[in-house]
């Protein structure tokens, strides 16, 4: 069964085509990066492979399951997301032990649902797990930005999910934050039992070792799909962002320059 398998899935808004004619499979257990320019679809993609947004036509199967066919609250709980923007939906002083266990019942509060023993020591686990153990009674907004992004891993595993997808989950780190959280996805990946995996970003240089496969999107199309040793290369990422680059990898991992600057 494959996690993820999209056909022919556009998107339009009034006169404006943000997806168009998308198809896509992503298999258990794989690992996968999208990149693309800002505007190109990604976030939207996203959206819709969370069960958050239908299209416009097409067919979305999450975990063997059709969008329009299945109750996706419920379905939801099987998907684990990772956003720089979640933070904003959480109260202020809501901590980090009940951000991740709240996940349970994709939920935002502790309040409305009950939490048993093993629900809270599977989240201590987790948090453990990411380096923030210490940090389970301290209020969310008062971490810093990459441990609020450690928490946002944690509790993508909650439910031992099938599919984790990872929407820029690096935007706003500084360095030392960032090659933290890549390395960790480095580890999650080289792990037999993180489920398939999907990791949005914008730059080539934030993709993790063990990340294998690559969708490229410009203008709500898919410009280029496959194996990243054989799909990245400097022409085709220099037609994705529309500037002339070059393309090295060295050491796991890619970095793209500007070509033609010395």
């Amino acid at each position: 069964m494959s996690a993820l398998r999209l056909r022919d899935v556009s998107l339009v808004r009034g006169t404006t085509t943000i997806l168009d004619g998308i198809d896509w499979t992503v298999g258990d257990g794989e690992r996968w990066v999208v990149l693309g320019a800002n505007g190109s679809g990604k976030t939207t993609l996203m959206r819709i492979t969370s069960l958050y947004l239908h299209p416009t036509t097409g067919t979305v199967e999450v975990l063997g399951a059709r969008l329009g066919t299945v109750d996706v609250r419920e379905h939801r709980r099987r998907i684990g997301v990772v956003s720089a923007g979640f933070a904003d939906l959480l109260r202020p002083t809501i901590t980090a032990l009940d951000v991740v266990m709240t996940a349970k019942y994709a939920a935002l509060e502790p309040w409305w649902h009950d939490y048993s023993d093993d629900d809270r020591a599977r989240a201590r686990a987790l948090l453990d797990r990411f380096g923030c153990g210490a940090l389970a009674h301290r209020p969310f907004m008062t971490l810093s930005s990459g441990e609020r992004q450690r928490v946002g891993l944690a509790r993508s595993l909650m439910n031992d999910p099938g599919l984790v997808l990872l929407d820029e989950p690096t935007a706003g780190l500084d360095l030392g934050g960032r090659e933290d959280l890549v390395a960790r996805l480095a580890d999650l990946a080289r792990d037999t039992a993180t489920p398939a995996t999907v990791l949005v970003t914008h730059h080539v240089d934030e993709i993790p070792p063990g990340f294998e496969r690559v969708l490229l999107l410009r203008a709500g199309r898919v410009m280029a799909s496959g194996p990243v040793h054989e799909t990245l290369t400097a022409p085709v990422l220099s037609e994705c962002f529309g500037v002339a680059v070059t393309l090295e990898h060295r050491h796991g991992r890619w970095f793209a320059f500007s070509a033609g600057r010395d």
